[in-house]
This record gives structure tokens, sequence and C-alpha cells, in this order.
């Protein structure tokens, strides 16, 4: 990692300040319109809101690193679905994840030796994105909790071409 960092956080504020003067909408309905929840990476090169099109209250979009449909993922889209009105998830895993391939005991043993500690959650590390993809539509198509599982969908955006692709079973 480099060691030019820069704290960024006063500039963030100023940017927010500008928003609420320019361009801040009080009517954006809270529970989305598109009935939608995306679920997506947490990786900065996936814009989702503009790669997939939506504006401000179209979609629930859920992110953490991977994509993964953790405990937490599906506590959202439960939410999501009984308080909040959606009926239809998308997944959007990408190419060249800093979770693929990722040696989850390697980063535990560092951890425990860092802190004298064993992380509780797990990394959900993955070999395969497009194995992952299958496994999370299986995982919530499967769940009890989630009473809208007839349309979700999962994909791989390529970060080479800012294409998606669709995952099937």
């Amino acid at each position: 990692m480099s060691d030019d960092f820069t704290p960024c956080t006063d500039e963030l504020l100023e940017n927010n300040r500008a928003f609420a003067a320019e361009r801040f909408d009080p009517s954006v309905a809270g529970a989305p319109t598109r009935h939608l929840a995306v679920v997506a990476c947490m990786d900065c090169r996936l814009d989702v809101e503009v790669l997939l099109g939506l504006g401000p209250g179209e979609a629930h979009v859920i992110r953490n690193a991977g994509g993964i449909v953790s405990d937490d993922v599906v506590r959202s889209l439960v939410l999501s679905q009984r308080a909040l009105g959606t009926r239809e998830i998308v997944l959007v895993h990408h190419s060249s994840c800093g979770v693929q391939g990722l040696d989850e005991g390697a980063l535990y043993e560092q951890l425990v030796a860092e802190t004298g500690m064993r992380p509780t959650w797990s990394t959900q590390g993955f070999a395969d994105v497009d194995d992952d993809v299958r496994q999370s539509l299986t995982t919530l198509r499967t769940c009890p909790f989630l009473p809208h599982t007839d349309h979700i969908r999962g994909f791989v955006y390529d970060v080479g071409t800012g294409l998606l692709r669709e995952i099937t079973d």
C-alpha cells in the first residue's frame, strides 16, 4: 500500500454541502420505486447505480467485500422485501475480485499474530466467481425468510469491458 495517504473527509463534507444546496430532492421515496434490491461487491470500480442506470430512490443497493450473501445481507434483503416492498434481487459480482482466491487461513493467522484474537466472521473467499454467483443464487432462492424469490438473477461485471454477463444455474 502507498504511504501517500491524505484524509479526504473534509472535502466530502464540502461536497455534501454542495449536494444539499444544488441537487438534494426531499421527495425521493424511502421505498425503492423499482421494487429492486441489488447485492454487489464494494469494489470501487463498480459504480452500481451508474452501470445499471438507476436513479435516486429506485433500488436498495447492498454492498460488501465480494458481494457475498452473508447473514447481514440476508437480514437486509428480508427487511427490504418485508418492510419496503422489494420483489426483485440482482446480484453483481465482478472479474478480478480481491476476495477471489483469498487465503482465509493465512489472513486469520496474520490477524491473530497482530491482535491476539481470532475473528468471529468469515471472509467467505471463493475460488471461482461464476460458482460463487451460482451459490449465492441458490442461497437466496431457498431462503425461507424471503417471500419473493421468483425474480433473482446473478451477473458478473467485467472490469475490463464494463459489461455484465449473466450466470445461470
